[in-house]
């Protein structure tokens, strides 16, 4: 019940800020949906891979007009369903980076499409460029739209689907795609517009080819920013957090972005590994982005460790886990008095023009 009474303060608090419950309803809309807040590839009490939703529209038509799926971990498809989104209605996807844990959910979700939307329109979907990893290793956006089928087609499950119904593509899944690629670059450009909706891009430091995102609407701002952290890979820093992000972040309405508890730290007695720690934002250095940034809300997704888990993967917590009060406390260590926003898969938060 701690939860539940944290949520909905923090969602009472966004429509004070937006206006109010009474605006017409004909009044543009912003809403913000975490459809997965797993941190890394764990999983505890089915909760679902790494995601957010961000829907724009009108009050009357539930703010619907546009929507966009920020990367898609394992459950989105599932997630979607439960608020009433089918996925061939999704105007675009986007992707931070391709760790499975924020990417594995797009197979699931274009062979859904593939089946009952085949004859499109397709989907655009947007990350960075290829990028070379100093390790020599490429990771590349493209090459996982493109080859989502392949298994489907190697086991011969595509040829029977097709056999039952040849008007479906005879390239699977990949073909509903319309990918999209950027340069990521330390300064935001924009990377997708449609009609009052304008989408920039910015790149960030967790893996090659990370980027964060911001979404600019006449209802409001909400930055993605994804497993962003500094661009400096360990201690001595001044902050956790992305130098980049917080440019991006400048102004915004909404902050979503993944945390890690310091309780994880290497001075704690968890053993979590420090390299993995150092390149996440930790929730108090996430506080003190959002106060210089000038956020009013800051929702708190990926969570490491998940609440009320008593441990992350092999990793103990401690007796009982987090609560939701225990990351609020660690971001108030910061001084940010705006609004913090944490809870399971599902969570919202909705503002309205003025």
């Amino acid at each position: 019940m701690e939860n539940l009474k944290r949520i909905a303060l923090g969602f009472a608090c966004a429509f004070g800020v937006a206006g109010g419950a009474n605006t017409a309803s004909a009044a543009s809309c912003l809403e913000v949906v975490l459809t997965g807040v797993q941190g890394g590839p764990p999983v505890f009490q089915g909760q679902a891979g790494a995601g957010t939703l961000v829907k724009y529209g009108t009050e009357e038509n539930g703010c619907s007009e546009v929507l966009l799926q920020f990367d898609a971990g394992r459950g989105t498809t599932q997630q979607l369903s439960k608020i009433g989104v089918p996925v061939g209605k999704l105007s675009a996807v986007f992707f931070t980076h391709i760790h499975s844990d924020h990417s594995e959910g797009l197979m699931d979700m274009m062979q859904l499409r593939w089946h009952f939307n085949s004859a499109g329109p397709k989907i655009d979907m947007v990350c960075s460029e290829d990028v070379t990893a100093p390790k020599g290793h490429t990771m590349s956006c493209r090459e996982y739209g493109q080859n989502l089928g392949a298994a489907l087609i190697a086991s011969g499950e595509m040829a029977q689907r097709l056999s039952e119904n040849p008007k479906r593509l005879p390239g699977g899944p990949s073909d509903l795609i319309n990918t999209m690629t950027f340069l990521g670059k330390d300064s935001a450009q924009t990377v997708w517009e449609s009609g009052d909706v304008k989408v920039s891009a910015i790149q960030s430091r967790h893996v090659a080819g990370h980027a964060s995102y911001r979404v600019d609407t006449p209802a409001g701002s909400v930055v993605i920013g994804g497993d962003a952290g500094n661009d400096t890979p360990a201690p001595p820093r001044e902050t956790s957090t992305s130098a980049q992000v917080e440019a991006l972040s400048n102004g915004a309405d909404i902050v979503v972005h993944s945390v890690i508890h310091p309780i994880m730290g290497p001075d704690g007695d968890s053993g979590f590994p420090p390299p993995i720690y150092y390149r996440q934002s930790t929730a108090t250095d996430l506080g003190a982005l959002s106060k210089r940034a000038g956020v009013k809300h800051l929702m708190l997704t990926h969570h490491i460790p998940p609440l009320g888990a008593p441990k992350q993967g092999p990793y103990p917590v401690k007796k009982g886990g987090l609560s939701a009060d225990d990351y609020i406390e660690a971001v108030r260590a910061s001084g940010y008095e705006g609004d913090v926003v944490i809870g399971p898969d599902l969570t919202k938060l909705r503002l309205v023009a003025q």
